[in-house]
């Protein structure tokens, strides 16, 4: 990678961070089933970091999740966020052995549903790493059975799922107009 590459790279992943820790804090649309909350286009920044490339996607990842952890939130959302790591990382990394998929000026056949495909498989890593993190969490709690199910399976499993296919889609929006603008891997 070049100095200008990467420069260029850790400026991205700095605004990305940022953007990425401003929308959970003011983003007016939220939908809260306690003890979840989901608040739309809180992966965006993180699906964008993705698409640029797996360093940008890791540092974002972490860069969000640091700023949750500053920012006071409760520990299960803050270890929650930590799991995006994962996700962003696999789908960086897929994206950046078939860069053609994000290429929207080249004519790619099928490129819909393996974009679609894409965001279920990674909303599905998501939905069962942010499951496996809320275990521990909601287990031993006193909950009956059927609560545990709602929680985990209904909230967190289904919720995470549904969450990461909207924001993905959203990114997708901003990135297929943007993506003409960026700066090409050669710089």
């Amino acid at each position: 990678m070049t100095k200008s590459k990467g420069l260029y790279h850790l400026a991205l992943a700095g605004v990305l961070c940022a953007v990425g820790i401003i929308i959970p804090m003011f983003m007016p649309i939220k939908l809260v089933l306690d003890p979840m909350s989901f608040t739309l286009a809180s992966h965006v920044a993180i699906f964008l970091a993705l698409f640029i490339s797996p360093s940008v996607g890791i540092a974002v990842s972490l860069g969000t999740t640091l700023g949750f952890l500053i920012g006071g939130f409760p520990l299960p959302v803050v270890l929650r966020a930590f799991t995006h790591v994962i996700w962003a990382a696999i789908g960086a990394f897929y994206l950046q052995k078939h860069p053609e998929l994000l290429d929207f000026k080249q004519s790619v056949p099928g490129r819909s549903l393996k974009l679609f495909g894409l965001g279920a498989v990674l909303g599905l890593i998501h939905a069962v790493a942010e499951t496996c993190v809320c275990i521990p969490i909601y287990f031993g709690q006193g909950m009956s059975g059927s609560e545990l199910v709602r929680i985990l399976l209904l909230l967190v499993f289904v919720g995470s799922f549904v969450h990461s296919m909207v924001d993905y889609v959203l990114s997708l929006l901003i990135w297929k107009p943007v993506s003409g603008t960026m700066r090409k891997a050669a710089v």
